[in-house]
């Protein structure tokens, strides 16, 4: 059961973060369906400062290092879908997906090249070794193993909540994703407000792409992507309605059933019945597509997501 409970933790923590990243999106207008390449962009970069960063770094460098980097692709890999979306007014599911496309196909080019060039041509492989480094994210109790990428998570999932409620900044961006033309008949820059919303998107993306890579494993293959997270990820958003505090709760529903693919051979009961291991790993979408089946005629999502803002439109 302790076991459940630490990979529950921290598959919530990736799940919140990206989450989070999408309904600041889609509340300023865009919708981001490039939460998974944004991801990959931001594990490659936060795996990639973990192996350079050498293995005598202190504690608290490694972690801020780590996260900025992750943090900081993430936010560049956001812009693509900005200035398309926005600027050039591109169909925002198109632009998207191709971001996806791009990311798993980028990341795999450029660590092999990485790869290759540390080790004088020896290595040609897409996966990073940062067990070594990883270990300084850990906090090891008596019951139960935390690391801080959990910590971070909880912070930021409390900095959202107040930004989201008590700033006039998050006021202003809800407005442009409810009603664009409104807002800008009174002043408020519609295409900075959903630029910013895009960047912070960006930004928990790529935050939660290198806790989801690191937090359970020790090497990762980059030519896998993130196995979909990403989309679980928005299906966490719209089953928690657009609303920080819902989408925490439903991500850690949706990070049950996610960490049972990892534990259910040391839960007696579950490894007792007759269910392949592979219905475990499905676990997650099938409770997404009931989930959302049953709920989505109730969803309230921002009335003007997906829809480009043309200044002459009244």
């Amino acid at each position: 059961m302790a076991l459940l409970i630490q990979y529950t933790l921290i598959s919530s923590a990736v799940l919140i973060l990206v989450a989070l990243g999408g309904m600041f999106s889609e509340r300023s207008g865009i919708i981001n369906l490039g939460l998974e390449g944004i991801m990959v962009f931001g594990a490659m970069a936060g795996a990639m400062t973990m192996v350079i960063l050498p293995s005598g770094t202190s504690r608290f460098v490694l972690i801020i290092a780590t996260l900025c980097a992750a943090a900081i692709a993430g936010m560049l890999s956001s812009l693509l879908i900005a200035v398309a979306c926005i600027n050039f007014k591109a169909d925002q599911t198109l632009i998207g997906t191709a971001l996806n496309m791009l990311a798993t196909a980028a990341a795999t080019v450029i660590v092999k090249g990485f790869n290759t060039a540390r080790s004088n041509g020896s290595d040609f492989s897409a996966k990073l070794d940062y067990f070594t480094q990883f270990q300084a994210f850990q906090i090891h109790t008596k019951y139960i193993d935390f690391n801080w990428f959990e910590v971070v998570a909880l912070i930021l999932l409390v900095v959202a909540t107040v930004f989201f409620y008590k700033t006039k900044l998050a006021l202003r961006l809800r407005a442009c994703g409810e009603h664009p033309q409104a807002a800008d008949s009174v002043g408020i820059n519609v295409y900075a407000m959903r630029y910013t919303g895009v960047l912070i998107s960006g930004f928990l993306g790529g935050l939660g792409g290198i806790i989801y890579i690191a937090a359970a494993n020790s090497t990762w293959h980059f030519d896998q992507g993130v196995a979909g997270a990403g989309f679980l990820a928005l299906a966490v958003m719209i089953f928690g309605q657009w609303k920080p505090e819902r989408i925490a709760w439903s991500a850690v529903l949706f990070a049950v059933f996610r960490s049972l693919s990892n534990v259910y051979i040391g839960i007696d009961f579950l490894h007792s019945l007759p269910i392949p291991g592979t219905v475990y790993n499905m676990f997650p979408y099938i409770v997404s597509l009931v989930v959302l089946a049953f709920t989505s005629q109730n969803s309230r999502a921002p009335k003007a997501e997906g829809i480009p803002y043309d200044k002459g439109m009244r």
